[in-house]
């Protein structure tokens, strides 16, 4: 099996216009999340110290991204409830502002189809928290996406709690957290919103959305809000808070 070779975007810089290649590993519909659609491109450009890339032969296979942010603050004395969506717009105010950041959050993780189970989620974690420690950052946090949740009427307060014999959690992506040292935090209850009309839903994910109340999306964690007499829906997806010290 030939090596997989981990660095920082900045250090391989030819890499930034391949980072969409495997992009719908997503469901369609968490591409409608404006907050991302506003930031997420630009979060490479500005901060590719701190994105990380793999690669395999050439081949681009897995890549990461965080951005760094100012936490604690006198306005932001808690992490916050919008998550994802929030720590986003926080990490581009303080670009904006000319503010030092002392921390930093990853935003997404994301690996190639084939080259999943072959341990490379731990390998691009510890990756990324070796980054954001080069810069002198204390912590990274991470909105984390449970998507082993399958069950999308169970609180996501309950979900975080299921263990396995080991002690671990028994969410995938929690557990690769807690395996690298993280500690959970808290839930994000509305860390990503996607709003659409009920013919963009029905686009998204193919089903019909001709009835007002919940609606189970696959690969949602939590219903879709179907509101058929106003021609809209909204899905308020929750994440958890897990904090690095580094």
């Amino acid at each position: 099996m030939s090596e997989i070779v981990i660095t920082t975007l900045a250090e391989r810089p030819e890499y930034l216009e391949r980072m969409y290649e495997f992009a719908d590993a997503w469901p369609a519909f968490m591409h409608n999340d404006p907050i991302g659609n506003a930031f997420m491109g630009q979060v490479p450009v500005h901060f590719p110290d701190q994105c990380v890339v793999a690669t395999e032969n050439g081949e681009l296979v897995a890549h990461g991204r965080s951005i760094p942010f100012v936490f604690p603050d006198e306005n932001r004395t808690e992490l916050p409830s919008g998550g994802w969506d929030r720590v986003l717009h926080w990490g581009f105010h303080d670009l904006r502002n000319d503010r030092t950041p002392n921390v930093s959050s990853a935003l997404e993780i994301l690996i190639r189809p084939s080259h999943l189970g072959r341990g490379l989620s731990h390998d691009m974690l510890a990756a990324m928290r070796k980054a954001v420690k080069a810069l002198g950052h204390s912590a990274l946090y991470a909105p984390v996406r449970p998507n082993g949740k399958t069950d999308v009427h169970q609180p996501m307060t309950e979900y975080i709690e299921a263990r396995r014999a080991d002690g671990l959690p028994q969410d995938p992506w929690l557990r690769v957290h807690v395996r690298a040292g993280g500690k959970i935090v808290q839930v994000a209850p509305r860390s990503m919103v996607i709003a659409g009309t009920l013919d963009e839903w029905r686009e998204w994910t193919g089903l019909p959305f001709d009835t007002t109340g919940d609606v189970v999306v696959p690969k949602a964690l939590v219903p879709v809000h179907v509101d058929v007499a106003h021609n809209h829906a909204v899905y308020v997806e929750p994440n958890v808070w897990v904090r690095h010290d580094l």
